[in-house]
C-alpha cells in the first residue's frame, strides 16, 4: 500500500497515541458503544457541540475525522472543546478512511500520520487550540453567505408549511392531561445536564413539579437525576430501552408520508408507542403537543434557541423551529432565564440569623415560665 500524500498542517502540534479504532459515520451512535482510550475515526463535518461532549465523555484517546471539524461555513465552536479536554485530533483525512480502517483494528496516530499494521492509511492535519480558533476566526467572515442560505430555505419553507401557524395538528390520543399544567422539555442539546441540575438545585422541579416530556436522549438524563418522564417523543435512536420501559408514555415521531422507522425498534422490544407524523423536528412536535393540549407555561432545556444552535444542528435551515417558537412563544421560556429567576435556596447568613433567633425565643419562653423559675432558683439555693 503507498503512503498517501501529507494535507496541509495548520498546527504544530504533534501527537503519538496508539489504540483500538472505532469506525462510525454517526457519531452520535459511535459514542455509545467506544470505550476510554479507544480512538473515534468519524465523518463529521462541522463537528457539533453536542456531539463533541459525548466522545469527551467517552474517554475517547484520540479524534480522526474523515472531514473538516470546522468547515469554515458558520462559527462552529464545539471541536474546540477537544484540545481543551487533551484529546489529539487529527482532521481532513479523507472519506476512504471509512472503509481502510476495519472497527477494531488496532491503530496508530504519529502527528498526521494514520497508521494500521506499520503502514500508513491516511494522513491529514493535527490540530490544536490555535489552528482551530484561527479556522473559526476565519469563519466569522463567511457567515453571511450561510445566513443568506438559511434565510432562503426559512422563506421556502414558510410557503410550504406556513399552515402549522394556524391549523390544528392532528395529535394522537395521549393519556396526559396537559391542562394548567407546566410542562418541562428536555432535550439533548447543549449544557441540556447544567440546566437540570440547575433546575433541581433552584427547587423548581421539586415545587412547580411541571409534566415532563423528554425529545429521544433527554429521556436518560431526567432518569440520572432520578427523574421518570411522563412522555419521551422522538425517532427513537439515542435513548436506552431502560428509558423506553420507564412506564412513560411513548410517541414516535414520524414522517409526513406516514413511515415512522422508530416504530420497528420498539415493535421488536414490545413496548407500545403512538405515532406522530408532521414536519419539523422532534424538538418543535414536543412543544406543539405541549401548546395544544393546554399547557399553562413551556420550560426548555436544550433546545435550539440560536442561528448558531441551529447551523450547528446541521440541518438545510431548521425552518419549522422558527414557526413552532412564533405559535408557542407566549407561554415558552427557556431554562436558563427560569433558573435566574426561580432561586429557592436560602443564604448560610440568613439561615445562621433564623436559627439565632429561634434560640433567642426558646431563652425568653423558659426564663418567663413560672416552673422553669422556680426549677432554677431551687437549683440556685442548692449551691449556697
Amino acid at each position: 500500500m503507498t503512503d498517501p500524500a501529507p494535507r496541509s498542517v495548520r498546527s504544530g502540534a504533534s501527537v503519538k497515541v496508539s489504540g483500538v479504532a472505532r469506525v462510525g459515520r454517526r457519531t452520535k451512535d459511535l459514542a455509545k458503544r467506544i470505550r476510554p482510550g479507544e480512538i473515534a475515526i468519524i465523518d463529521h463535518i462541522d463537528l457539533d457541540t453536542v456531539a463533541t461532549e459525548s466522545l469527551i465523555e467517552a474517554g475517547v484517546a484520540a479524534v480522526v475525522n474523515a472531514s473538516a471539524c470546522i468547515s469554515g461555513r458558520y462559527p462552529n465552536v464545539g471541536p474546540l472543546l477537544l484540545p481543551a479536554a487533551g484529546v489529539p485530533v487529527v482532521d481532513e483525512v479523507g472519506s476512504e478512511i471509512m472503509d481502510l480502517i476495519a472497527d477494531g483494528a488496532q491503530v496508530s496516530i504519529v502527528d498526521g500520520a494514520v497508521i494500521v499494521d506499520d503502514a500508513t492509511v491516511a494522513t491529514g492535519t493535527v490540530e490544536d487550540m490555535d489552528s482551530l480558533t484561527a479556522t473559526l476566526e476565519e469563519s466569522r467572515a463567511s457567515m453571511g453567505d450561510e445566513l443568506e442560505r438559511f434565510a432562503a430555505n426559512t422563506l421556502e419553507y414558510l410557503r410550504r408549511e406556513g399552515h402549522l401557524l394556524v391549523d390544528d395538528p392532528d395529535i394522537p390520543d395521549i393519556p396526559i392531561d396537559f391542562r394548567g399544567r407546566q410542562v418541562l422539555i428536555v432535550v439533548r442539546g447543549i449544557d441540556y445536564k447544567q440546566d437540570l441540575q440547575l433546575l433541581e438545585r433552584s427547587g423548581y422541579l421539586r415545587e412547580q413539579r411541571p409534566l415532563l416530556i423528554a425529545v429521544d436522549g433527554g429521556a436518560d438524563a431526567l432518569l440520572a437525576l432520578g427523574k421518570v418522564p411522563d412522555l419521551i417523543l422522538g425517532d427513537m435512536d439515542s435513548v436506552s430501552e431502560k428509558a423506553l420501559r420507564c412506564g412513560a408514555t411513548i410517541v414516535v415521531h414520524g414522517y409526513a408520508d406516514g413511515r415512522a422507522p422508530g416504530s420497528e425498534r420498539l415493535d421488536e422490544l414490545g413496548v407500545e408507542h403512538l405515532v406522530f407524523a408532521s414536519t419539523g423536528t422532534s424538538e418543535d412536535i414536543a412543544m406543539l403537543i405541549a401548546y395544544e393540549m393546554g399547557a399553562e407555561l413551556i420550560v426548555a432545556v436544550g433546545t435550539h434557541n440560536s442561528m448558531a444552535d441551529f447551523l450547528d444542528k446541521g440541518r438545510a435551515g431548521m425552518a419549522s423551529t422558527f414557526l413552532v417558537r412564533m405559535k408557542v412563544g407566549p407561554i415558552l421560556v427557556d431554562a436558563k432565564g427560569v433558573n435566574r429567576l426561580y432561586d429557592s435556596r436560602v443564604r448560610k447568613r440568613d439561615l445562621l440569623f433564623l436559627v439565632l433567633a429561634a434560640v433567642f425565643a426558646m431563652v425568653v419562653i423558659t426564663l418567663m415560665s413560672d416552673p422553669v423559675r422556680l426549677v432554677l432558683r431551687g437549683l440556685l439555693l442548692s449551691f449556697r
